[in-house]
């Protein structure tokens, strides 16, 4: 299909009614069947968790959604490796009769999907990976998702070292710094060295006391002239539009926006979240 039928959307985060209300959009409803590309962290905070992960499931393959950190802590959870947080919205998913089917389906989703020049994660990637490397790691990755013992496999998916890539990193420590890169990541410094403690808009300040800048201006990011990455994750970022990146996430859950961009020409469509301001 071709890119103009594609249309990459912001992070959902459990808001059924903004999703609606955006595929009931004169320019979206119009089209021949359009896809979707949505960049994770479809469920939680929001106030319809299992309604939004279901409208997205019936898509089929109209739609395709990569891991957000959100998500991967459902299956934490539901692998006994998390507890819920106070202002978790899963409870309607795990308690679904249907939940082990909800949750397979979210573990096979990909952290990562490249296609027509654009290649989309949920927060960033690392200087020193190159499109190639991205797809090779995230494969890794999801073939551990969707191994049978999933649940003991993500035992060890949390923390934040190593905080660097190294080419030998191998087992527990090469999946965490694959998982926390491609679903976490907002600050690096200029070696590509993750810090999580930041989730304000990049400032000035930020580069001048602390040494950090946006994962996306590390100097030397070599997936810079290969791709533009798409995410979302970063909704104190909000919209951004570069000839080589898209930031999607602009706080739709916080009562902001819901954003969707068209692939082919970058047509922005937003809903007003004003309705889902009350979402803790």
């Amino acid at each position: 299909m071709s890119a103009s039928d594609i249309w990459m959307v912001g992070d959902l985060q459990g808001c059924c009614r903004s999703l609606e209300a955006l595929l009931d959009h004169p320019d979206i409803a119009a089209g021949d069947e359009p896809r979707f590309w949505f960049a994770g962290d479809l469920i939680n905070r929001g106030p319809a968790s299992l309604q939004t992960l279901r409208r997205v499931m019936a898509m089929g393959d109209r739609a395709i959604s990569v891991l957000g950190n959100h998500d991967l802590h459902l299956l934490g959870i539901a692998a006994g490796v998390r507890k819920p947080g106070k202002s978790d919205t899963f409870d309607e998913i795990l308690d679904a009769p249907d939940a082990e089917d909800l949750l397979d389906w979210i573990r096979h989703r990909p952290l990562a999907h490249h296609e027509h020049g654009h290649l989309l994660v949920h927060a960033g990637v690392l200087p020193q990976w190159r499109v190639a490397d991205v797809a090779r790691l995230a494969a890794e990755v999801q073939r551990d998702l969707r191994a049978p013992d999933w649940r003991e496999r993500l035992q060890t998916m949390y923390g934040n070292e190593p905080s660097q890539w190294r080419d030998d990193l191998e087992g527990d420590e090469r999946r965490r710094i694959v998982i926390n890169a491609l679903t976490r990541l907002r600050m690096c410094d200029a070696q590509g060295r993750m810090e999580f403690r930041h989730k304000l808009a990049p400032t000035k300040q930020d580069w001048e006391i602390s040494g950090l800048l946006p994962w996306y201006d590390a100097p030397e990011r070599r997936t810079r002239d290969e791709a533009t990455i798409v995410f979302g994750h970063w909704s104190t970022l909000g919209l951004l539009m570069r000839p080589d990146v898209i930031c999607l996430d602009t706080g739709c859950v916080w009562g902001r926006r819901l954003t969707a961009v068209r692939l082919a020409d970058r047509k922005v469509i937003q809903i007003d979240c004003g309705n889902h301001a009350d979402a803790s």
